[in-house]
């Protein structure tokens, strides 16, 4: 299916763009027959999953392909634990198409509207030091290439690449479908409480090396952290989770409704935005249940804002975080959403922002009605003192100059995009200034 003179906008509405045409391929072969009709045209065309990155990485500059019709679990191989997943395949579907056969996805972020593609992309994932983010867990996919070759890379057939194509921004084809290794399915014990921010980072390392996973949100103009820690179990062994009634007055009424209200509130009263965010405290993150793995590990988000996330040397985080508390202090900004605070392990994947190191992840939020500028690149400036790599999917201001020093296999990255890509058919804005042209 073909349409034209649509606007496509991202979830936070940071980026938007009036691609030449969209079209909604349902097969490999729509795609790589999307792919070529571009290059004969010298036309550029992306593909965008839920659009749920902040960054431009998916704005479209001639063509876009939107892949919702090209979703659903191919194959499961359960005895070496693979799953193969059409490309738009959205993450909040994958737990119940394993279910069945006794599998999950080994780690998450915290938000499963993406793609299984957009997702492995931009690098999201979870927390947990012992753990890897979502491209890590890739085995294999299959793409369509700027030349229109419909490749497989995984361990049989060019497995040399599979460090470039598991997290490839986008830049090096089309996949059509991702190969992910599973685990056997599990449930996780979550314990969510209020404690003081100094003794959460004063004790950091203790904590992230103890739990299986471990997280924390902090309220700028207060002294609480909202500690988060998860510890696996096997699946259905002591499972409590937390009462319908409850979880939606948690997750819906509090979390969602009433933060809404609050963050219209101290962005047309910004002096009000401290108390506001001293209630937060009092409301949210005193709590304790067992569920399903994905049940845990994911949140639902309806109030929009715009996003910057710095991965750092798991050891630079408690500092980091303290520099950002006072530059919020002594700036007199007003900052009503939380800073978010995960771990990841070290990866070899080429552009992974914890390739080659154990990764403290910080993320900056500003609510959507705000500007976020002023106070993203003041903290930008503190992430890349630290030796910081920012998150591919969310806002920065990085370009291929300063990015090159931050990753070992940059230049071998690039050259595997000219081999795919000799024409830079997947180019866009963001890729020219990250890669270069």
């Amino acid at each position: 299916m073909t349409s034209t003179g649509e606007i496509w906008r991202n979830w936070g509405r940071t980026e938007k763009a009036k691609p030449i045409r969209v079209e909604r391929p349902r097969t490999a072969s729509a795609v790589q027959r999307a792919v070529v009709a571009a290059a004969g045209s010298g036309i550029p065309i992306k593909a965008v999953g839920a659009s749920h990155s902040f960054s431009g990485i998916a704005a479209p500059a001639g063509v876009l392909l939107e892949l919702d019709d090209l979703t659903g679990l191919i194959d499961v191989d359960e005895r070496e634990r693979l799953a193969t997943f059409s490309a738009g395949t959205r993450l909040r579907d994958i737990p119940r198409l394993l279910a069945r056969h006794g599998l999950a996805m080994e780690n998450l972020g915290d938000i499963d509207s993406q793609s299984i593609a957009g997702a492995i992309s931009t690098g999201t994932h979870g927390t947990g030091a012992a753990f890897r983010g979502l491209a890590a867990q890739v085995a294999g996919a299959t793409l369509v290439t700027g030349t229109g070759e419909i490749m497989r890379v995984d361990a049989d057939s060019t497995p040399e690449l599979l460090p470039a194509v598991a997290l490839s921004l986008g830049a090096l084809g089309i996949l059509v479908d991702v190969t992910v290794r599973c685990v056997p399915a599990f449930d996780l014990a979550a314990v969510e409480k209020p404690e003081r921010l100094d003794d959460v980072l004063d004790t950091l390392d203790e904590r992230v090396a103890r739990a299986d996973h471990f997280e924390f949100y902090w309220f700028p103009h207060t002294e609480t952290a909202l500690t988060k820690t998860n510890t696996r179990m096997p699946s259905g062994a002591a499972r409590r989770p937390l009462p319908p009634v409850k979880r939606w007055l948690d997750d819906t009424v509090v979390s969602n409704g009433l933060f809404r209200v609050t963050c219209g509130l101290g962005s047309a009263v910004p002096a009000v935005t401290p108390t506001v965010n001293r209630l937060a405290d009092k409301l949210t993150g005193n709590r304790e249940f067992t569920d399903a793995s994905h049940r845990v590990f994911t949140t639902k988000r309806t109030v929009r804002f715009a996003e910057m996330e710095y991965a750092l040397p798991a050891e630079h985080v408690a500092a980091a975080l303290r520099e950002v508390k006072e530059l919020i202090d002594r700036s007199g900004w007003t900052v009503s959403f939380p800073v978010e605070v995960r771990f990841a392990a070290s990866d070899n994947l080429w552009m992974s922002t914890a390739t080659g190191r154990e990764t403290g992840y910080i993320a900056v939020h500003r609510y959507a009605r705000e500007s976020p500028a002023e106070y993203f690149r003041a903290v930008e400036a503190i992430m890349r003192g630290l030796g910081g790599r920012p998150h591919w999917g969310k806002m920065h201001w990085r370009d291929a100059e300063s990015l090159r020093e931050s990753y070992p296999r940059f230049d071998d990255f690039a050259a595997v995009r000219d081999r795919l890509d000799p024409a830079r058919l997947f180019r866009n804005a963001y890729l020219d200034r990250v890669l270069g042209p």
